[in-house]
């Protein structure tokens, strides 16, 4: 039987350093286990994705920048061959307004209102939130607000619709000041690990500043309520498709039940570095997939 030709979709850093810990490692881990593995910029012209018996999405991080093309690729590449995950969940999922459907399906999930360019909205008179961008990642675009900073929020939601974009507007919950963010990864159907780290936005940070996306990150040990929550969330995703790899982004409501921040299906970094003990069952898991 030939080895099977696996492709990991990742990005080009443009000649700066890559980002993505993991890569290499489980690039490595493919080929020692009989596989012919290869790391690919996903905008790579000269790639011929058909080749492959399964392409996995992993570090595509510039996507959000460029989601209408980053689309296209993701039916290009579905129609010649396997993209894990499928096409359709990454067109569901690049846009944060999914949060509504899973609200729709009983998910707990943190309250969210959208405006789209040229539409109305409101920002909260009496209490802190977030700005953000519908479609993004690493808290580009995101930032926390006062409502005595009512004016800088506007500009914040003028600048999203300029270029485009659906502004998110969301209550900051203000227990992941403490108990902070937590998530937990799922591969090939099952929990893989999890993990917790400090709160993204800081007060007064500009929307358009350089943003640490992990601070603070550490292992951790999901709690029943955090595991629950995390499984609704899969089992609400339209289509009941089959997902290679999941994450559910976690934090405390103002009562300290856990709802869903993000559910992270296009591109989530695995923190493999974190837990290196894992690597074998995502290897294992890839090679089921193909």
């Amino acid at each position: 039987m030939p080895e099977p030709r696996i492709a990991l979709a990742t990005y080009d850093p443009r000649g700066g350093l890559h980002e993505d810990r993991d890569l290499p490692v489980l690039v490595d881990a493919l080929r020692e286990a009989g596989a012919d593995a290869v790391a690919a910029p996903w905008d790579d012209t000269c790639v011929d994705w058909a080749g492959f018996d399964l392409v996995v999405i992993r570090s595509t991080w510039d996507y959000s920048w460029r989601a209408g093309e980053f689309l296209r690729w993701t039916r290009e590449v579905g129609a010649v061959t396997r993209l894990a995950n499928p096409p359709e969940v990454i067109r569901w999922n690049t846009d944060k307004r999914y949060l509504g459907d899973l609200a729709a399906a009983g998910v707990p999930v943190v309250p969210t209102r959208c405006a789209a360019p040229g539409e109305p909205y409101e920002l909260p008179e009496d209490t802190e939130y977030v700005v953000k961008p519908t479609s993004g990642a690493g808290a580009r675009y995101a930032a926390r607000y006062t409502p005595d900073r009512r004016e800088t929020a506007e500009r914040h939601v003028a600048r999203l619709h300029a270029e485009g974009l659906t502004a998110m507007i969301q209550p900051y919950l203000s227990r992941i000041d403490t108990t902070g963010e937590r998530a937990l990864q799922f591969f090939g159907g099952r929990l893989l690990h999890a993990s917790r780290k400090r709160a993204v936005l800081a007060p007064d940070t500009a929307f358009d500043a350089e943003k640490t996306a992990h601070p603070g990150l550490e292992r951790r040990q999901p709690t029943e309520a955090e595991l629950d929550v995390a499984e609704r969330a899969l089992a609400a995703v339209p289509g009941d498709p089959e997902l290679l790899y999941a994450r559910v982004d976690l934090a405390d409501d103002e009562d300290g039940r856990p709802c869903v921040m993000e559910l992270e299906l296009v591109e989530p970094n695995l923190f493999l570095f974190l837990h290196p003990e894992s690597v074998p069952r995502v290897v294992g898991a890839i090679l089921k997939a193909v």
